[in-house]
């Protein structure tokens, strides 16, 4: 693997961004690791709310995971906008899931734009990250993996500052419930999917994190509707020791 740290202009996000990108190896070991001559499968992998780009390689063994099955993972660092549009005018949803993309393939020919070929994974807010993409653009992802995912904004309270969520989700927001409903709610956007094609969904939860509850009602919208997912909870909390085991599960779930 080839381990590069990017730093580019966006226009979305009116400043210079730095983004962590595992390239695989473009033939085969003997081991039959690597990536294949050609294109090349691409992991959208997504940060939460304390965290940065260097997250997931500093606190897991992504590139080793990544080696394993011959695909490029790009890591980019959205601070804590909660992967949206902010009403501050930074657009990091639309960095994250259009900008950013189109600029790698730009530099790096062997990562491939079709659907079946970009899975996108986040933990805590970086899992609210890729549901939200992965069912805002279904067309352009075939799989999504949430670990510990923070995935309802609007049930749970707000236990963040009312200026920084009134800055995220917009000034005039008196309360996170109004919130429900909209396009950042990923249960409403769950019930827009019906008869659509949507990607395959991995959820992971520890049944001693405090976001276990959310989680279930989740899974419970997925069988609802009649998703393809796994979700498995087990022991753990919301932390890197529990992360870096179960995104090991959720790429043999989107990638075999």
């Amino acid at each position: 693997m080839a381990f590069l740290e990017m730093t580019f202009y966006s226009k979305a996000l009116m400043q210079n961004v730095p983004v962590n990108i595992l390239l695989p190896e473009r033939s085969k070991k003997e081991d039959g690791s690597g990536a294949p001559e050609g294109t090349y499968k691409t992991l959208w992998l997504l940060h939460g709310l304390s965290g940065n780009h260097t997250d997931w390689i500093r606190k897991s063994s992504i590139e080793r995971y990544a080696s394993e099955y011959g695909i490029a993972v790009v890591m980019p660092g959205v601070g804590r906008s909660w992967y949206t549009d902010t009403a501050y005018d930074a657009g990091y949803f639309t960095f994250v899931t259009q900008e950013l993309p189109a600029i790698c393939r730009s530099y790096f020919k062997g990562m491939s734009g079709r659907r079946e070929e970009n899975l996108i994974a986040g933990l805590s807010m970086g899992g609210y990250g890729a549901v939200k993409a992965a069912l805002t653009y279904p067309e352009q992802y075939c799989g999504c993996a949430t670990l510990s995912g923070s995935l309802d904004i609007t049930r749970k309270g707000r236990p963040y500052s009312t200026k920084e969520w009134q800055g995220i989700f917009g000034y005039e927001l008196r309360n996170a419930l109004e919130l429900e409903g909209s396009d950042h709610d990923v249960f409403a956007l769950l019930k827009k999917q019906n008869g659509k094609q949507l990607p395959k969904i991995y959820s992971w939860c520890g049944t001693e994190d405090t976001l276990i509850t959310v989680n279930r009602q989740f899974r419970d919208a997925l069988q609802e509707l009649q998703a393809e997912y796994l979700y498995e909870e087990s022991e753990g909390d919301h932390s890197w020791k529990w992360w870096d085991l179960h995104i090991q599960d959720a790429l043999k779930h989107l990638l075999t």
